[in-house]
């Protein structure tokens, strides 16, 4: 299965990264699939790695076909002028906007908790019957569009549960109970985020650049299946 190829030119190519496939080989993992190496197959030259997503996270994902390439683009990641946009299905219903600002651990830094800032806006709520939590005779959800001002790990994930509002399917900061409940009635596993934008100044030739990335089946099954299919955006 090649990969779907939303932006490429002499310098980059971005593609609509799968969910479930982990960046490349690690020592912990027994995977066997990777999404470096299957790209660098699928062009038959090397890609090197601007940013990253999790195994679970699908969408935008963009590669420097030169290390040099990579290295001027990822500068803007660094310095924060890339604007990213996910899109998240939530428990609850969550506010209409606002910025969360909580410091996070960075395991890979070792610098302890570093400053994190999300912006988010509510794109719709629903509200279907059936009794998830066993409180309440309903369960409601949002559709939630993030925008991380930082790069921490997992921060959109830690950030919407420390609102109380967690990822439908992130098996390490979601609801359980809602997990169990779309894994067993929906037949539906994955983790409900997707990276569905980036905007950001090509380095060559000094233009904007937007790339979007539409949402996979399963994601679309997953709104139609809580009534929030009606407030997906139309991307690009």
């Amino acid at each position: 299965m090649s990969f779907s190829v939303l932006f490429e030119d002499e310098q980059y190519i971005a593609i609509n990264k799968p969910r479930g496939i982990l960046m490349h080989r690690t020592r912990i993992s027994e995977d066997t699939v990777f999404v470096v190496q299957r790209l660098r197959d699928q062009l038959g030259q090397r890609v090197y790695p601007v940013h990253r997503l999790d195994r679970a996270t699908s969408g935008v994902l963009i590669f420097g076909k030169s290390s040099e390439a990579a290295g001027l683009l990822g500068e803007q990641f660094m310095d924060k002028s890339v604007e990213k946009k996910y899109l998240a299905v939530v428990r609850g219903w969550a506010p209409e906007e606002g910025v969360i600002d909580y410091a996070l651990a960075d395991p890979d830094s070792g610098k302890g908790l570093l400053p994190a800032v999300t912006r988010f806006r509510r794109l719709g709520i629903s509200e279907i019957d059936a009794p998830i939590g066993l409180r309440y005779k309903t369960a409601r959800f949002s559709l939630v569009q993030a925008a991380p001002e930082t790069g921490r790990r997992h921060q959109i994930r830690k950030h919407l549960a420390h609102l109380n509002h967690p990822i439908i399917g992130d098996k390490k900061h979601g609801d359980v109970k809602q997990n169990t409940y779309f894994r067993n009635v929906f037949n539906m596993t994955r983790m409900l985020l997707h990276a569905s934008e980036l905007d950001l100044v090509h380095p060559a030739t000094r233009l904007p650049v937007r790339i979007t990335a539409p949402v996979d089946e399963e994601f679309l099954k997953a709104l139609e299946l809580v009534n929030l299919g009606s407030f997906l955006p139309n991307l690009p």
